[in-house]
């Protein structure tokens, strides 16, 4: 048979290839011919019209909206990524058999004069306007530190023009772009384009008034709603359609968020965030050990998923209002579970399908990287073992982290920004949570899982 799919996540990094890699190697297996194309961070290995009309079965294993407009009078299978990687063989011979397929009609394929469904999905589009300012912004800062604390500062003697030029654009302009990228993504995913300048006022006026990146969410929210409602639910005649989409909606809809935001908003929601962040800048020793228990379970709960991109998100807005604790505690808590199971697939070989060992060097570069969902083929594999193991060694790392008071000037990178001096202030204990909660992991999951069969090894190779 001939099948072609797409694979989609909301952040367009892991998901979306693993989900890829299961099909494409599993209807191989079953000896059909396949081509997925990935929407990630970019769009490869596209299906040309000819390849999508002359196929058996259409996959759309997505977690959010894409363009319909070439199944339009085709049935597919729609499914999620997570599904795809946790059940291919089933998933496919389900969608060769009809089994809860759907039919695409009455689509446009117009994604951005369509308003999108789910609070998370509207917030990870937000988040993925966000990331490249966070990314780039956090690690130019760190960078500059590299040179010395102070090296930015023009009345410090050991000021440094090229360190000042780093920060200037990380944090003064980058960093500042933050909250006003992620109300603008938020607000795009549920209104389309017509959502990007109301939720990048709104954004704006947020970052300024000091609400933040829990303005910045809310702002989005009510920049995309206002919004939406104004360009895709009232009626306009034809004759005046182009110039009340060119000027009132734009103006009215920023109008109405931006007295929100300023009269109603920014004064309750700046004062929570200043609340929280006094509370977390005074966590003891003991509080500062259960927070980051808390952390570290929840960044190894779904390894990529739902909960871990929200604690991870909570974490990088945090670094806005100079709170940097949380997100070391992260980082070394979404690189404890794939590092984890790379050491567990050394120390204990004959509880690992041979597919399952030679995952497991991969994931000391995905570990290393910060890149958590290394570690989903094996919590699908055995997710009653896996995940406890996972969660255990995650929450030990965080709480030493946390405990100790270690900070991070950068909000990704995971080993790699370990080698730029004052990145992170306690490196050797962070050093220690890493290991610590490495070998918490690999110990757990060799303790938990059962040996594997000559029947499951014969099977996987």
């Amino acid at each position: 048979m001939n099948i072609v799919g797409i694979t989609a996540c909301p952040t367009g990094i892991a998901h979306t290839y693993m989900a890829a890699e299961k099909l494409s190697n599993t209807a191989t297996k079953l000896g059909h011919n396949i081509k997925i194309e990935t929407q990630g961070s970019k769009i490869d290995n596209i299906l040309t019209q000819e390849e999508i009309n002359n196929a058996d079965l259409i996959i759309l294993a997505i977690d959010k909206d894409i363009d319909l407009s070439r199944f339009r009078g085709m049935s597919i299978k729609k499914t999620s990524t997570a599904n795809a990687i946790k059940d291919p063989e089933n998933l496919i011979e389900d969608g060769l058999n009809n089994v809860d397929v759907i039919y695409i009609e009455n689509d446009n394929g117009d994604r951005d004069s369509k308003s999108k469904t789910g609070i998370y999905n509207h917030f990870m589009n937000g988040v993925n306007y966000m990331l490249p300012f966070v990314i780039a912004g956090g690690i130019l800062i760190a960078i500059s530190f590299a040179f010395g604390i102070n090296t930015s500062n023009p009345d410090s003697d050991s000021y440094n023009r090229f360190a000042a030029a780093l920060s200037k654009i990380g944090g003064d302009t980058a960093f500042q772009l933050m909250v006003p990228a992620l109300s603008a993504g938020i607000a795009s995913s549920i209104a389309g384009r017509a959502g990007f300048a109301p939720g990048l006022v709104a954004g704006t006026l947020a970052t300024v008034d000091g609400s933040g990146f829990l303005g910045g969410m809310i702002s989005g929210l009510l920049a995309g709603y206002v919004t939406n409602a104004l360009a895709n639910k009232v009626k306009i005649p034809k004759s005046i359609s182009a110039l009340y989409h060119l000027i009132i909606v734009p103006l009215v809809s920023i109008l109405i968020v931006g007295l929100a935001m300023i009269f109603l908003i920014n004064t309750p929601i700046s004062w929570l965030l200043e609340t929280l962040t006094h509370w977390l800048n005074s966590l003891g020793q003991s509080s500062g050990i259960l927070f980051g228990l808390l952390i570290g379970a929840m960044m190894a709960a779904d390894m990529g998923g739902p909960i871990n991109k929200s604690v991870s998100t909570f974490s990088i807005g945090l670094m806005s209002a100079g709170v940097t604790a949380p997100i070391a505690a992260c980082m070394v808590a979404g690189m404890t579970p794939p590092l984890g199971l790379a050491l567990a697939t050394l120390l204990f070989k004959n509880k690992f399908t041979i597919e399952e060992r030679a995952s497991g060097k991969s994931c000391w570069v995905l570990g290393a990287s910060y890149i958590t969902e290394g570690a989903i083929p094996f919590a699908v594999a055995d997710p009653l073992r896996v995940i406890p193991s996972l969660i255990l060694g995650s929450a030990t790392a965080a709480a030493i982290s946390m405990g100790a008071g270690i900070t991070s000037l950068a909000p990704h990178g995971g080993i790699w920004i370990m080698f730029i001096p004052n990145v992170i202030n306690h490196l050797f204990i962070y050093t220690i949570a890493i290991i610590s909660g490495t070998v918490v992991t690999a110990l757990s999951v060799g303790l938990l899982k059962k040996k594997i069969t000559i029947r499951q090894e014969i099977k996987s190779s």
